[in-house]
């Protein structure tokens, strides 16, 4: 049991003790000031407001109790109003190497996550044209956090919805079609619709559609626009496909949203939302009343010419997802859609779900830079830095971390200068080389004949370094679990260049591998060395690779 656990049970036998009970808004947090110890909890004053005693009486007693209770805390101090500030004792900190040896790949995983069916939904961009780095934001974004929630004991299923109905995929195929008929002589340039697709992907799809279809710009109009939609979504597609495999990403199920009226499950879900009296029909069209669940206007579901919109589509999908057996879904959206969230919302809870089964993660936009200047981006103007183009500039491990860098709702300006720097002001190679120095230690130490499988003193790490790293250590799996639980997987590369740092810090002040002192090498490597795997166990949740020499 490591720290935050060991103090959670002891702070509740304390209570029980004292014939209390574990306040509800009860909080064990890292302080961000070193001098209020390793952990500080709120116990005492959130207590006292439900049992109206004083607080910093209160946290006297619990203070007392502690120092009684546990040979493992070495003070606890009453802060401010009422705080328990607690240190640790070296030997409970020096504890965690063992723990990180004996779990090795497995050690910061946990099971609250109890094996809950979960599924996250990312990407899902319109195969209109190739993936560009917002996307490649959400791929991170979203791949990271299945790689946390599995490893912290979900059943994760990954998903992209493939966006392949509707008006934009019919511009698909007429800018395919005007593109392969200026190839062919049949049209010129000037007679290119304002509102097609006007990338060089589209020429370069054209062209190679010509090639397949030598009768394409003989048929007729509407034959001609389906050729060209279906292959045009083909192609695109297979390179999203590719891309995402390039990027170290990997979704368990692609589906069409074409799938959907095909097999009836939107109009049946609309007959359902009806039934359930949560649908109207007004002026010819059907309106789902989203204001019942507290959206601020009701929202048309089928328009009075009978075709439905995408929100219809969506409420149906969704209602699929639940019938697959999800407990909770997560959808990872752009920013953009921020205010389709409470109509989402809305559906969920007419489907008869709590609206927070659904958990919606935005991200916001991402600003590229090159040379310190601003890249403009437009699918559909063609200006746009595919995420291929990122990652053949500045490697998968580098982009992926970059987008983790910032919370996800925060914007985020991508310096490609900076991430192809083989320097510590980069943060991917800050971490990675941390793993890597380790590595290296290793290495000279076999050359130098030095014996590090021995047991190691572990009782000989006590620099005020050393024991930084030890508690930072211990709090991996914590970490880990809040960001499962917070749907929040930059709190993964936050931790990462934290230990990081740590770690090099300490290279730079001690020397590690001190022949004269075989037990201080050993025990220094033993520690070195729980630091390395927690990097590879961090850095594989994000998707970036722990290289052995840089």
């Amino acid at each position: 049991m490591r720290a935050t656990a060991l103090l959670n049970s002891l702070l509740e036998q304390c209570l029980a003790d004292l014939g209390l009970h574990k306040p509800d808004k009860a909080t064990i947090e890292v302080p961000k000031d070193k001098k209020f110890g390793d952990l500080a909890a709120n116990w005492a004053l959130t207590l006292a407001k439900e049992t109206k005693q004083a607080p910093r009486p209160l946290a006297e007693k619990l203070a007392a109790a502690l120092r009684a209770v546990s040979e493992h805390i070495a003070a606890v101090d009453v802060a401010g109003p009422g705080f328990l500030n607690v240190i640790f004792t070296p030997a409970f900190l020096q504890a965690c190497i063992p723990s990180v040896e004996s779990q090795g790949a497995l050690f910061g995983s946990s099971q609250i996550g109890q094996g809950a069916k979960v599924q996250v939904e990312f990407v899902s961009a319109n195969p209109t044209g190739p993936l560009h780095i917002g996307h490649g934001r959400g791929a991170a974004v979203g791949d990271s956090l299945a790689r946390v929630l599995r490893f912290a004991g979900f059943d994760v299923e990954t998903e992209y919805y493939i966006n392949d109905a509707g008006r934009q995929m019919r511009t698909l195929g007429l800018s395919i079609l005007m593109r392969a008929r200026e190839i062919g002589g049949k049209s010129s340039p000037e007679e290119y619709p304002e509102d097609c697709y006007r990338g060089e992907y589209i020429r370069d799809i054209a062209a190679d559609m010509l090639k397949a279809d030598a009768d394409l710009l003989s048929l007729p109009e509407e034959e001609a626009l389906e050729r060209c939609r279906v292959y045009g979504s083909e192609s695109i597609l297979a390179g999203i496909r590719r891309d995402l495999e390039n990027f170290n990403v990997r979704h368990d199920v692609w589906f069409s949203e074409r799938s959907l009226a095909a097999s009836g499950a939107v109009e049946q879900a609309l007959r359902d939302l009806k039934e359930a009296g949560h649908a109207r029909e007004t002026d010819g069209a059907l309106w789902f009343i989203t204001t019942a669940f507290g959206d601020d206007k009701d929202r048309v579901l089928r328009k009075s010419d009978g075709t439905t919109t995408y929100f219809a589509s969506d409420i149906a999908y969704h209602a699929d997802k639940f019938r697959r057996g999800f407990t909770r879904v997560t959808d990872v959206w752009g920013a953009d859609h921020h205010g389709y969230i409470a109509r989402m919302k809305a559906a969920v809870a007419a489907l008869g779900r709590p609206e927070a089964d659904l958990d919606i993660i935005l991200v916001q936009l991402v600003n590229l830079l090159q040379d310190g200047r601003q890249i403009a981006m437009s699918t559909r103007a063609g200006t746009f830095e595919t995420l291929a183009d990122v990652m053949a500039e500045v490697g998968t491990d580098a982009a992926r971390f970059m987008f983790l860098t910032r919370k996800s709702d925060s914007k985020l300006d991508f310096d490609l200068a900076l991430a192809r720097r083989r320097s510590m002001d980069n943060p991917v190679y800050y971490v990675q080389y941390a793993h890597a120095r380790v590595c290296a230690l290793r290495r000279r130490a076999l050359e130098r004949g030095m014996n590090l499988d021995g047991p190691g003193d572990l009782s000989l790490l006590v620099l005020p370094e050393e024991l930084g790293l030890l508690r930072t250590l211990d709090r991996f799996p914590a970490v880990v679990g809040d960001a499962a639980r917070n749907a929040a997987p930059h709190q993964i590369s936050f931790f990462l260049m934290e230990l990081a740092g740590l770690l090099h810090s300490y290279y730079a002040a001690h020397q590690i591998l001190t022949p004269e002192l075989p037990a201080s090498a050993a025990a220094r490597m033993r520690l070195l060395e729980a630091v390395r795997q927690c990097l590879q166990n961090g850095l594989g949740l994000i998707g970036v690779s722990a290289p052995t020499a840089m």
